[in-house]
């Protein structure tokens, strides 16, 4: 990735969109955040959300004569709202990660302090990352469908809420142990493929820190396609162990696919994740946004 022309030594002008809703601990750490960044020399806005889709509105009206970076404080899905509201702007993304999940975070290797935070939007490269599509909306990290997006469908906002991060893990079990339903059908690049689950990776991380596709960069404009065929309580145990380890892709029955076009055919109205968020329902089409967003890095 080439570094992009980011006036850096001049202030940057930031508009951090936080969830009020987040608790009194995430919003210590964003003030934390703010703090610091306001320190290093940063012109910083902060703007409250209301409702499900609000930072989304908020990247929609956001002008690049205004602001230099938009900073998502949240998590997997408060940074999906900002991506989709920035479509066809110039303005970079920041990212202050305080959801269950933020694998985008953890993909850049940004980490929780909140002074490395600040200082990423402080002076971090903004470079160029290509991002994918699904039916139209765009998502940053994953897609997928089968029971990857059957786990997603079934995590409640209370559950997360009172598990975090575990709500995930016990959903898998849950739908582990039910009846599976029809292989769903791929076609990748026009290449068919059948999988009992399949995972659009557009970079390596999965669910957090765990490794789902070794090779795939955030700079290259293909996805990495995890395709598994295994179905049942014993094949989601071996996958759940094999991606905490690193070592899914090696799984035998488990197909790593590199392509720009996926079309997942299936039992029509399975729901289809992006990002951690159920975005569509089967049969779907998902592919490379040609223009590629601007992140910031860590310096």
């Amino acid at each position: 990735m080439h570094k992009v022309d980011d006036k850096s030594d001049q202030p940057r002008r930031i508009l951090a969109v936080f969830n009020p809703a987040a608790g009194s601990r995430r919003r210590s750490r964003f003030d934390r955040v703010i703090a610091a960044a306001r320190e290093a020399g940063c012109r910083v806005t902060e703007m409250e959300t209301t409702s499900p889709g609000h930072a989304e509105a908020i990247a929609r009206d956001v002008s690049s004569d205004d602001f230099d970076i938009i900073a998502a404080a949240g998590g997997d899905g408060t940074v999906n709202e900002v991506v989709n509201g920035l479509q066809g702007k110039s303005l970079a993304i920041g990212i202050i990660p305080l959801g269950t999940a933020n694998v985008l975070a953890d993909e850049i290797g940004l980490g929780r302090s909140p002074a490395v935070i600040a200082q990423t939007l402080a002076r971090g490269t903004i470079r160029p990352v290509h991002v994918g599509s699904v039916n139209g909306r765009r998502f940053v990290m994953m897609a997928g469908a089968g029971f990857d997006a059957d786990v997603v469908r079934g995590v409640s906002v209370a559950l997360k809420k009172r598990l975090g991060a575990l709500a995930y893990v016990w959903q898998a079990a849950v739908q582990a142990f039910k009846r599976s339903p029809p292989p769903c059908e791929i076609l990748i690049d026009g290449q068919p493929y059948t999988a009992a689950s399949v995972v659009v990776c557009n970079g390596r991380r999965y669910g957090g820190p765990f490794i789902a596709a070794p090779d795939a960069s955030l700079a290259d404009d293909r996805f990495h396609v995890v395709l598994m065929a295994g179905t049942g309580w014993i094949a989601s145990a071996r996958y759940g162990t094999a991606l905490i380890l690193g070592r899914i892709s090696k799984l035998h029955d488990v197909k790593l696919v590199i392509g720009r076009e996926v079309v997942i055919l299936g039992q029509i109205g399975r729901p289809v994740q992006a990002d951690g968020d159920i975005v569509a329902t089967l049969p779907t089409e998902i592919g490379v946004v040609p223009d590629p967003i601007r992140l910031v890095f860590p310096v």
